[in-house]
């Protein structure tokens, strides 16, 4: 993970530190973005210690998380935010691709974490649908590995898809 990719995940994580109880990341998701960030060579006095929480410290993780966001200074404008979401979305889409995320955990992030805070856009219906279809009633179980095919292929689509709209990629 790059430190770009690592800021617009924290950004994302910040922003959803305002949402509902039941929408918020986890302690143990702050843990892991402190982690993610320092193994990115980002430097901020508080990283480390939050990185560092054990599973009994992990109540700390939120209060920490509100440093590391004061001590590297990140704005939250909804255009920052909605930056961040797609460099998130792209990340995940390149972890799907390379085997190193698993598709129904991977569909599900750009599902919940990407397309629901970007409001749907078209770019993202693949891999909503198939998210959807995971979470079908037991009466109706899907086909698992048709679905994780299908959502590799699917990001990789999109990765090319933009690749080819934004070439700075």
């Amino acid at each position: 993970m790059d430190a770009v990719v690592a800021i617009s995940l924290i950004r994302t994580a910040a922003a959803d530190l305002a949402m509902e109880p039941w929408q918020r990341p986890s302690d143990a998701y702050l843990v892991q973005l402190g982690l993610d960030a320092l193994m990115a060579d980002i430097e901020a006095p508080s990283l480390p210690l939050l990185a560092g929480l054990t599973r009994g410290e992990y109540p700390q993780a939120r209060e920490l998380f509100d440093l590391v966001l004061e001590e590297l200074g990140l704005p939250l404008a909804s255009e920052d935010l909605a930056k961040a979401r797609w460099t998130a979305v792209q990340w995940w889409a390149g972890q799907l691709v390379a085997c190193q995320l698993d598709p129904v955990h991977g569909a599900k992030l750009i599902y919940e974490q990407g397309a629901a805070e970007l409001d749907y856009p078209d770019a993202l219906h693949p891999i909503v649908d198939l998210a959807r279809a995971l979470d079908l009633p037991n009466d109706q179980p899907p086909d698992q590995q048709h679905i994780r095919d299908r959502v590799t292929s699917t990001a990789r689509d999109l990765l090319a898809t933009e690749a080819h709209q934004n070439p700075s990629l």
